[in-house]
Order: structure tokens, then sequence, then C-alpha cells
């Protein structure tokens, strides 16, 4: 049976292993996957391990994502545009680093959600890791205008500066918090505030009528974000429809075939 796992630390909480079991399942696919927690300062080696017992492929999550660039041996397109891989494959040829955070997030959004991201008008909060993962795949689409704002305008330059020689040129721009204009048609936050939760200093007026306000974390209640975007006629989305569709491209990565994701991501809504 082959083998697969997801690496972290910590790692307890991932629900990675409950829906790779239900792909699985699915897809009539014979395989294992399961939880490992790896040394804070001993990523590149418990990898090899894995390997070693016969692994296949693995999901990489907090904090290991940069770590694992360094592992992979080729990188895909995506995983060098983001700078962080959260799936590696492991080939005859070596280990692969990809990213499917992005296309995840872009699959929920026009999939799930129903929402089309070609010709809008897009706002991400957040220039971080997160952040850096979803720009390509977002810009893929072609949207009408990416805006990045940031707490620290020069980073958001640093991305947009990157992804201008990426197809982004004349339509993804930085700006600051304060600097934010206009409505949107889709508000992403990939900022870490609603782990503490806080509020992005976002104005009210960016949400265009019937905007869609996603949130890159997800729980049983709505995040701070989303109880603000709620309260100017936003439509609301979490972070659990991009888990979902990132495990099924890693899935599809891994296994040649492209698993159903409604059903699973409407079963852990309900354990939520």
């Amino acid at each position: 049976m082959d083998r697969y796992c997801v690496f972290g630390n910590p790692i307890a909480h991932s629900k990675s292993p409950d829906i790779h079991a239900a792909f699985a399942a699915q897809t009539g696919q014979q395989l294992s996957y399961e939880r490992r927690l790896a040394p804070l300062d001993g990523f590149a080696a418990a990898v090899q391990d894995f390997i070693a017992e016969g692994g296949k492929g693995a999901n990489v999550t907090v904090p290991f994502k940069l770590e694992a660039v360094k592992v992979a041996q080729a990188l895909t397109i995506r995983a060098r545009a983001a700078g962080a891989v959260n799936t590696l494959h492991f080939t005859d040829e070596g280990i692969i680093g990809d990213n499917t955070d992005g296309a995840g997030l872009v699959a929920d959004i026009v999939r799930n959600a129903g929402v089309p991201i070609t010709g809008k008008r897009v706002l991400l909060l957040g220039a971080g890791g997160a952040a850096r993962g979803v720009v390509l795949p977002i810009l893929e689409y072609r949207p009408a205008q990416l805006v990045i704002a940031n707490r620290t305008v020069a980073t958001a330059e640093a991305l947009v500066e990157q992804f201008a020689a990426l197809g982004g040129e004349g339509v993804v721009s930085a700006c600051g918090y304060a600097e934010i204009q206009g409505q949107y048609d889709i508000i992403i936050n990939a900022t870490s505030a609603s782990l503490s939760a806080e509020l992005p200093p976002v104005p009210a007026s960016v949400f265009a009528p019937a905007a869609l306000a996603l949130d890159m974390m997800y729980g049983a209640q709505p995040t701070v974000f989303l109880q603000f975007a709620a309260q100017h006629g936003a439509r609301l989305r979490d972070g659990l429809g991009m888990l979902v569709e990132q495990a099924a491209e890693a899935f599809s990565l891994w296994r040649g075939v492209q698993p159903e994701t409604a059903a699973v991501l409407k079963a852990l809504r309900e354990q939520l």
C-alpha cells in the first residue's frame, strides 16, 4: 500500500488524513495517509526517513513550507513563484516540490462559490507566505485588477515586481491599508489577523455590491473579518474549501485522478 503523510509541528490538529482517506475511498485508491510530527530542527531528515520507509509523497504545513523548498530537487512554476512548498512528490527522478494552495483557493472561489475571477477586481490583504502562494493562480484567471495591500508596503511592492514578469504587468499593484481605494468584487484575507481575532484595517467601502469576502482561516464561527464583511453586504467564505481543494490538487498530482470535493467539504463542515 502506497504511503503518504503530512509533516508539521504541531500536527495533531491536521484534517489532511481525513480528507485523503475520503478521497481514496471515493476513487478506489489503495493508500495510507498519516500525520508526522517533524522536529523543528530536523525536517529534512524526517523527509528522508519517510522516503526510506517507502513514502510516495507528503504534504507540508507550518512551519516547514520554506524548508521544503530546499529539500526539493525540482520545483514547479507555482512553487517557485510562491517561494514555498506544501506538496512533495517522491519520484524516480528525485523530490519534486509543488504548491497547491493557490490552486485550491481559486478552485474554491470559482467552482464551489460560483464566483468568476476573470474580469473582476480582487483585493488581497497581506503579503506574507499565504498571499505569495495565491498570486500566480489568481493572475492565471485574468482579473481586471489585483491589489495587494499590506502594512509594510515595500513587501507588497516586492511581490508586484516579481509577478509583473509572470503576467501581472498592468494588473497587479501594491498599497498600504490606508491607501486602499474603490470597491472590489473579491476580498481575500491572507493575513494572520484572524488567529488573534483582529480585523485588518480595511475600510467598509471596499465591498462592492454582492462582493465575495474570503478568509483563509476557518472555524465553527465566522472570523472577525467575515463578520465585518457580512455587516457590509458581502457573501462569506472561509478557508475550509481552500483546504479541501488544495488537498484534491495534491491527491491528483500523486495518484493521477481528480477526486470530487463537495461531499468531503460538506462532511468536514458538519464536524466543525
